[in-house]
């Protein structure tokens, strides 16, 4: 069996929308709700975290390419539209580069110096954890936004549009 990266990246997009839309209707202060007091101190907000995932996915796709990584402190986590404007950048910059990246480079190793550390992994396995890292975080986020009392709706791979919608039916009631 074979990952199909592919497949991630349109569950992450419609899991992205999914979240402008649920946030577009919260309005920009939600986006200051605690990401509570037990972080590494990199972020203290959701909307720091939003900013994370899509940086993650721009740096590394930098990193990949030799290019001058993005400042991300530019970019303002406590406004719903240019953060995710910025998603849509990183977004674009990933599918760019899985399109033009050399097929017989992918699995070469390649050393980065990411925050204090050396990792040394393939192309591959950066992106695959790019995909991965932002699945991770969403869930992180629903999680938040349900301990500070928001009804989130279900995010789940299976009920998204990939590979085909499941229909979700309510069983009703049975009466006696």
């Amino acid at each position: 069996m074979t990952l199909d990266l592919d497949a991630l990246i349109q569950y992450t997009d419609w899991e992205r929308e999914k979240w402008r839309s649920w946030l577009r209707e919260q309005g920009d202060a939600v986006l200051t709700t605690s990401a509570g007091p037990h972080g590494d101190g990199r972020v203290s907000t959701i909307g720091e975290i939003i900013r994370h995932i899509f940086s993650a996915e721009k740096r590394y796709v930098e990193r990949l390419s030799g290019r001058p990584m993005t400042d991300p402190s530019t970019i303002a986590a406590d406004k719903i539209d240019p953060l995710f404007a910025f998603g849509q950048q990183s977004r674009r910059d990933l599918r760019g580069f899985i399109r033009a990246f050399p097929a017989d480079k992918w699995d070469s190793m390649q050393e980065h110096k990411i925050m204090s550390a050396t990792v040394r992994a393939t192309p591959r396995k950066f992106i695959v954890h790019v995909v991965t890292h932002e699945v991770r975080h969403w869930a992180q986020i629903a999680t938040l936004f349900r301990l500070n009392g928001f009804k989130i709706d279900f995010h789940d791979f299976l009920f998204s549009p990939v590979f085909g919608e499941l229909r979700r039916e309510q069983q009703k009631a049975s009466s006696p």
